[in-house]
């Protein structure tokens, strides 16, 4: 069957988006908070282009929250390293490994790797079929509740989320300290 032929077999609707979107903690759905308006007012694509601009975010706050708390790095040293850093996908899954001394597990990885593709062919003008695009939502508010369960049990703390608090009253290293860790981490500071 051609690809732009398969049914989405998890967001046969926008129905069942809405269902899912409602089924996701409070955490999700806070940070996606503007999800329930775009899927019911706007073209699907908009909706697709906020759930990753949000995703792509959080994936730099995962990296942000994991050196502040895990390696004590300074804060303001680590968010000047992480805005200055440019965050490819491979880039992302390489340093998250450096960060949580571990790779992301296959199983979240694969749950975004499809909406990606179809992401990047949205963005590039790409005939997408909507069942596709409903299909790749699905799987990034999976990926979100995936990843805030990984990172809780891990790193004690939740990405897609209210993240007040999570780095505990730990001291963190001199900025020059700091520095020489993000480097030896694989972060490009200029």
């Amino acid at each position: 069957m051609p690809e732009a032929a398969k049914k989405s077999k998890n967001a046969p609707s926008i129905m069942a988006l809405e269902r899912k979107y409602k089924s996701c903690s409070v955490g999700v759905r806070g940070y996606f908070d503007q999800f329930p308006d775009l899927i019911s007012k706007f073209k699907l694509d908009v909706c697709l282009a906020y759930m990753f601009f949000r995703t792509e975010m959080a994936q730099n706050t995962i990296l942000y929250c994991g050196v502040v708390k895990l390696h004590r790095a300074d804060q303001a040293v680590a968010r000047k390293a992480i805005e200055a850093q440019y965050l490819t996908r491979q880039s992302f899954l390489e340093l998250f490994a450096n960060v949580f001394s571990a790779p992301l597990p296959d199983a979240i990885a694969k749950t975004i790797k499809s909406a990606e593709k179809t992401r990047d062919r949205v963005l590039h003008g790409k005939l997408v079929e909507p069942s596709e695009i409903r299909e790749a939502l699905h799987d990034v508010l999976d990926y979100a509740s995936l990843m805030n369960f990984h990172l809780e049990k891990v790193a004690g703390f939740k990405p897609f989320g209210d993240l007040r608090g999570f780095k505990g009253r730990t001291a963190s290293l001199e900025k020059q300290t700091s520095r020489w860790l993000l480097k030896g981490l694989g972060f490009s500071l200029h």
